[in-house]
């Protein structure tokens, strides 16, 4: 004969709760890694590879205005892991909010390694930066649609970064065209170096590589009998990530379809303003 449980109701269902959260913060931690987006610090493409962030001083900017550019930078960064995590909210999973990473505070997003050290370590061995923000915990198990919601949660960040450089670049013709500041001013620059680092992030993080944005999306697209090995090649993805960025095999075709792609987005940047800014003239006169 079985003990029935002669503990009240009120024990049970909070025993039953601490169980089920038990659970679920396993599941969490064994999903964790499916659910990372990496995201670059700041690299800085050019035709002849990459040019270090005190490259900006050639560029019009002092030290001030360099500060302000990377400061730019890391709130646009924040913004971006902000969005993953509000849609992640949205689908259904609260994990990221409830570590409170919905939020433009950029100190919430820096991830001591990844931001930090090896971001300095690179600078001092290769003369450049790369690195990445603290990745957005998703537990996939909890969104209401996984495979559809992950793909939305990943293209959340990409898009944030396209919405900002709509904002940067709508201030630099503001700026310019109604006579805020002459062109010869740190603003110009500093605002246009802002819209080139959100198309720059944009485009960067779009590429179908795990743990990139881009492969969310290219995994929702695939058929199902692809899907698996694409995804297991998460566990080198940065390997890849860093090989075709560097090597010289792939390095100018990569760079390529990267600059292709901020081209693309600078030209939609200008479709959606040039209507707004002939309707701003017309009001002033």
């Amino acid at each position: 004969m079985k003990n029935k449980d002669k503990r009240p109701t009120t024990v049970r269902r909070a025993i039953a709760r601490n169980l089920q959260r038990g659970s679920q913060g396993r599941l969490h931690r064994r999903y964790l890694a499916p659910a990372m987006v990496s995201l670059p610090f700041l690299v800085v493409l050019n035709g002849g590879g990459i040019e270090p962030p005190l490259g900006l001083l050639a560029r019009g900017l002092d030290t001030s205005g360099v500060v302000l550019v990377v400061a730019l930078l890391v709130i646009c960064l924040g913004i971006h892991e902000a969005a993953h995590a509000w849609v992640a909210d949205r689908c259904g999973d609260s994990t990221a909010k409830d570590l409170g990473r919905i939020t433009i505070n950029p100190v919430v997003h820096i991830d001591p390694m990844m931001t930090i050290i090896v971001p300095f370590f690179m600078y001092m061995s290769v003369g450049f930066i790369f690195g990445g923000a603290k990745p957005v915990p998703v537990n996939i198990h909890r969104l209401r649609k996984p495979l559809r919601d992950m793909m939305l949660v990943a293209l959340a960040g990409p898009v944030s970064n396209f919405v900002l450089a709509v904002l940067f670049a709508f201030a630099y013709r503001i700026s310019f065209e109604f006579g805020l500041y002459s062109p010869d001013q740190m603003m110009g620059t500093i605002l246009q170096q802002a819209v080139f680092f959100n198309l720059l992030l944009a485009a960067f993080n779009m590429m179908p590589i795990p743990p990139l944005d881009g492969s969310r999306v290219l995994a929702w697209l695939l058929p199902a009998n692809l899907r698996p090995a694409y995804v297991n090649l998460e566990r080198y993805g940065m390997l890849i990530v860093m090989g075709v960025l560097f090597l010289p095999l792939t390095r100018p075709y990569v760079h390529g379809a990267i600059f292709s792609a901020i081209g693309a987005m600078g030209d939609a940047v200008n479709f959606i303003l040039d209507p707004a800014l002939t309707v701003l003239h017309s009001v002033a006169g």
